[in-house]
């Protein structure tokens, strides 16, 4: 997020496409979107690159949510029909529901409670699991394998970080180094906050071994396998699946 700082620039010999600009303060850098009211998102996905937000006091809450070091200061307003036209209008209701997935996740299954979340989701994925116990984990949330008494392969160790802060190197080396001090053929590594790129330039050099995980895909599997979820968990995250008419292609 920024602010302009400077006035209009034309520069003929900046580089394609970029000879318009104008000057800007960077605020801050990845603000999860679960952070922002559900209004303030559909304003965010305006088809501008640069935009006022105005709408609802939009100026003024998110004036609120930086004292509050970036996370919501407040309560969620309801989704209106003026919210949604202001927006990306229907088409956006696929995204507008993954936000509102997404903040029931972080709101509900905060801290050792997503590491049960994606027990869940492994065990509905047919694995056997081991979850630590909350507390001190020694670096291993999770112990998974299949076969009704784990004894298949992979053996997966999970690590599950549910911050709003991007993992770095370090958390992925001490997933490696746990999964060759107990004889895991394979990691899993979830964060909530997604990851920094010192992570993602290792997916490639890691790809037999590890699986990454963020919140887009943490999501995606809950979605895949929701119908499968214990009754608790389901309990926990009350999901309901609509069918709409898709467009017709072009």
């Amino acid at each position: 997020m920024a602010k302009v700082t400077g006035d209009y620039t034309f520069n003929p010999d900046g580089n394609d496409p970029f000879f318009h600009y104008r000057d800007v303060e960077w605020i801050v850098q990845d603000v999860p979107r679960t952070n922002f009211d559900q209004d303030l998102l559909y304003s965010f996905g305006a088809f501008m690159t640069v935009c006022q937000v105005s709408r609802n006091d939009a100026e003024q809450r998110i004036h609120k949510i930086a004292k509050n070091e970036w996370k919501s200061a407040g309560t969620l307003p309801s989704v209106t029909e003026e919210g949604v036209e202001s927006g990306k209008r229907l088409e956006d209701l696929a995204q507008a529901a993954r936000d509102q997935i997404a903040k029931l996740i972080i709101a509900r299954f905060q801290g050792h409670g997503m590491a049960r979340l994606v027990d869940a989701v492994l065990r509905a994925r047919g694995y056997t699991t081991y979850l630590s116990p909350e507390g001190l984990d020694k670096g291993i949330d999770i112990l998974a394998a299949p076969e009704p008494m784990g004894f298949g392969e992979p053996c997966v160790c999970v690590q599950v970080k549910s911050g709003d802060s991007a993992l770095d190197r370090p958390t992925l080396d001490q997933l490696i180094g746990v999964m060759q001090n107990i004889q895991a053929s394979h990691g899993l590594l979830v964060s909530w906050g997604g990851f920094k790129s010192s992570v993602n330039k290792e997916e490639a050099t890691q790809f037999f071994r590890v699986r990454l995980w963020d919140q887009g895909d943490l999501i995606d599997q809950v979605l895949a396998h929701y119908d499968k979820l214990d009754e608790e968990i389901r309990t926990e995250l009350p999901l309901k699946r609509i069918w709409v008419v898709a467009e017709a292609a072009e």
